[in-house]
Parts: structure tokens; sequence; C-alpha cells
């Protein structure tokens, strides 16, 4: 059985997906680009497919990851195309290789996200930042399954500053006040999520967008604390790989084109 780690993206409106419609669209994804699945045992079947720390619904991403495995082998490179062909624009395979070193879950600890603050002033957002990261602890509810949860979003937070608008990742318009912050945080239970921090940041602050923020991951790794930045999860895969055998990859559908949104 090969094993297949991808990196896909949540962009534009489709960051308003589910995981839940993610996965519908990747398991027609699957059947459209007819991927030799591996499936689970018993009476319902289910393409053999593991997903690691979704992001929350209505953010953005450039790094989400998935392994699916297969019965026989493909070249990775080819699989993503084809699949990447079998899913609307906006939600993108980018990346594919062979699993070649255990544990992909366990090299997600961090996660980079970038908040931009439409009609905020920087200066405003520099202030409150710094307020935050001052703080011992900052204190914050959410409301989850089992009623009002109150936690604290500072100790997981591991970075935050604001830093310029030009290069931003994030949709929004540019003919008005903005404010971009870069949030490294880990993965912590119970998990911080870039909401939970902006709900800091109006607790220490009074910083309050008039608009919600567009929230994009960035990154997410094993966070590196020599260098205080998140590595790249798949980096240990591609480090191992070796070429493998020319009668060991099979031949790749005809490619089509990108479907439709």
């Amino acid at each position: 059985m090969q094993r297949i780690r991808l990196r896909y993206t949540k962009r534009g409106r489709l960051r308003f997906t589910s995981h839940r419609d993610f996965q519908r669209a990747f398991e027609r994804a699957l059947r459209r680009a007819e991927v030799p699945m591996a499936y689970s045992a018993g009476f319902t079947p289910h393409p053999r497919v593991s997903y690691a720390n979704a992001a929350p619904t209505g953010t953005g991403s450039e790094a989400e990851y998935l392994e699916i495995s297969l019965t026989v082998p493909r070249d990775p490179e080819r699989l993503r195309v084809l699949l990447d062909e079998s899913l609307p624009t906006g939600l993108d395979i980018v990346e594919a290789v062979e699993a070649r070193a255990p544990g992909l879950a366990d090299r997600l600890t961090a996660s980079v996200w970038e908040l931009r603050l439409d009609g905020v002033d920087p200066a405003e957002a520099a202030r409150a930042v710094a307020a935050f990261n001052g703080a011992g602890t900052v204190e914050v509810q959410r409301m989850t399954k089992n009623g009002l949860r109150t936690f604290d979003a500072r100790s997981a937070v591991v970075g935050l500053e604001s830093v310029p608008t030009h290069g931003s990742a994030a949709d929004g318009p540019s003919d008005q006040p903005c404010a971009i912050l870069r949030l490294v945080v880990r993965h912590v239970t119970p998990a911080v999520r870039p909401d939970d921090v902006l709900s800091g940041l109006r607790a220490v602050a009074d910083l309050a967008p008039p608009v919600p923020a567009a929230v994009t991951r960035l990154a997410q790794g094993l966070f590196d604390e020599e260098t205080g930045t998140v590595t790249d999860p798949l980096a240990p895969d591609r480090e191992a790989d070796t070429a493998a055998p020319a009668d060991s990859v099979g031949a790749a559908a005809p490619a089509a084109a990108k479907a439709p949104a």
C-alpha cells in the first residue's frame, strides 16, 4: 500500500466551505481522477483518507494537509495534477509527496496565521498587540457544545505582531485603513483560534474591527524553539525520498480541465 501526503489550499470564496464540504468535494475528485484508493473494512467501506487539523469554516488557508492510501503505486506529482484538475478553483492541491517518515499529524504542532483588520489603523493595532503580548494571561470565552467555556488565549501564542499591509495573503479592499497581524500559535487543548486572539485583543485593548477580520493560515508544522519559526511538515518525507523503481509507478489518466466552483 502506498501513502501519499497532500497539501491543499482554501482560497477566495471557497474559504467558506466547511470541512465536511471539502471532504465531499475531495471524494468526488478521487472518483473523477480514478485514483486506486484503499478502503476501510466493514459493512460501509470508506476511502482511506486521513485529514489533519482542518482550518475553521470561514478562514482561508495555504497549508492544509491530508494523507491518502493507494492500492496501486502512483507518481505523486502526476496524482497531484489529476486531483487538482478535479477540484474547483480555490480548493487547490499544491504539493504531493510519498509518505517516507511516520507521523504527519505529530508534525503539526503550530500554525502561522494572517489577520487582516479592515478599518483599523495600524498604529491602533500595534498598541493592542503590545498590550496582548505584555499580559500574563488573557481570558476569553467561547461557546462550545458543552456550554460557555473560559480559557487563557495568551499561553498558546508564541508570536503576535503587526506587519506591513503590502503582500498580504488575505482578501480585502485597500482603499481604507487596514492593519495586518501575524500570529504564531501552538496547537493546544483547548485549541486557541484566531477568533480567540481577536477576542483577547478586544479584552485587553478594546480593539474592535468594524468588519469581520479576514483570516488566512499561511503555514502549519513543527514549531522550532531555537528559531521561533514553523517548519515544513513535508520536509522529512522529501528528505527521505529516494527514486522509485520505474515499473512501480502507474500511468496517469488523461488530464481534465479544472472543475468549476
